[in-house]
């Protein structure tokens, strides 16, 4: 049996990589056909692998999912030096998804943080972390201290003081996280709340 050219193997992917951008994105065919300017028909016949990809379809394409042309077609990773985002599942039901590559001193991860509804269960391990806040609200609970984070709010501690968070208010919370090892501080400070002077 013949094996297919490496070239039409990622062509073949196209397709189903199209449809499952758009289920993602909950859009219809008519709704992406209204914004790219490419017929219904043609969309589906992409989408099924019927019709050829081509760079004038593609590029349309690209800008309506605001995904990098190379995201579509599956370029090869082989020199690339952009970090490949696979996100991962945290213990606490949520997500964290790689911001940094290799075993460098400092990690960074974006994290989808649910409200777990429940009581805190403080932990402790080596290390400093620093959070920001990008959308929701999140818990808190550093030692003594509870606090509430909104939108654009920052935390930096050490992870040797008993330590939780979740998001609150019902709603995940997406956050960035820097991690380090004991001593590798993020020389970042979070304005208290309520100091705007």
């Amino acid at each position: 049996m013949d094996t297919p050219a490496p070239h039409q193997a990622v062509l073949d992917e196209v397709g189903p990589r199209l449809r499952r951008l758009r289920a993602q994105r909950r859009l219809t065919l008519a709704a992406l056909s209204e914004t790219t300017g490419i017929s219904k028909s043609t969309l589906s016949r992409l989408e099924s692998g019927r019709r050829r990809p081509s760079l004038e379809l593609l590029l349309p394409l690209a800008a309506a999912y605001r995904v990098p042309l190379d995201d579509l077609v599956g370029a090869p990773e082989v020199g690339d030096p952009r970090v490949r985002l696979a996100p991962r599942s945290m213990a606490n039901g949520g997500v964290a998804v790689p911001l940094s590559r290799g075993p460098g001193p400092l990690q960074a991860y974006k994290m989808i943080v649910p409200d777990r509804g429940t009581e805190p269960e403080l932990r402790t391990h080596e290390g400093y972390e620093w959070l920001y806040v990008l959308d929701g609200r999140l818990r808190l609970v550093l030692a003594d201290h509870d606090l509430t984070l909104g939108p654009g709010e920052a935390a930096e501690f050490d992870t040797r003081l008993p330590h939780w968070f979740s998001a609150t208010g019902g709603q995940p919370a997406e956050v960035i996280s820097l991690f380090g090892r004991q001593g590798e501080r993020m020389h970042v400070r979070a304005r208290p709340r309520g100091d705007h002077g």
